[in-house]
This record gives C-alpha cells, structure tokens and sequence, in this order.
C-alpha cells in the first residue's frame, strides 16, 4: 500500500467509526515530516481514545501498525505516526483551539470527507 492509499484508508477507517470533519492533506515537497496529514476530530475524549485504537487495530491487521502514538492519556489530540502519513485525532473543542489544518493551507489536494456536524 502506497502512502496515498494508506492516507484514503485511514480517512476510510475513522468515516467507518462517525469520526468528524476528516481532512486529508497532501505535504508531499513541502516538508520532510510526511507525506500526508489526516485530520479528525471526535465528540469526546473516550471517542478520540476509541478512534486512535480502532485505527492501531484495523491498521495492524493490514501490517501497517503505528511507528508511535502520542496523546492516549488525555484523549484531547492523539496524534498516531504511520511513517508517511501522521494522523491527528482531536477532541472537538482543542482542534478548533489549534487549527492544524491552516498552518498548512499550502497543501495540495486538500479534500474533506465525513459528515461536518
């Protein structure tokens, strides 16, 4: 599985699992930390926990485990590192806070997929 598709199943995986507002960014030649960010967010913390292990477990099966996971403790914003896509899994409330995804506008193909509420 290429990066670009490990990416579209990743976005697949947490769609499965009624995770919100799911972007996936193309880096690719703007930066060296991977090729692909995913972004998600959940209702609540338990539900952030429940995506970040649901994805390890699916992903796992498909011999791509996580290289690290950071954030499982608090569940506000777990970010899962799968080599050349990272992941990151937020509690509502904290990515709206941080706004991930406009520090890279520059990426290409940003394309949203889920529902938005």
């Amino acid at each position: 599985m290429n990066e670009n598709e490990l990416a579209a199943k990743i976005c697949e995986l947490l769609d499965e699992k009624k995770a919100l507002n799911i972007v996936k960014i193309d880096l690719k030649d703007l930066t060296i930390i991977a090729d692909y960010f995913v972004i998600a967010s959940a209702r609540s913390t338990t539900a952030v926990k429940a995506l970040a292990n649901y994805l390890d477990e699916k992903l796992s099966l498909l011999s791509h485990p996580p290289r690290r996971m950071e954030g499982m403790g608090e569940g506000r914003w777990v970010a899962c590192d799968y080599g050349t896509v990272i992941v990151h899994i937020f509690f509502e409330e904290t990515r709206a806070f941080y706004q991930l995804e406009r520090l890279w506008t520059d990426g290409r193909n940003v394309t949203f997929i889920g529902a938005s509420d």
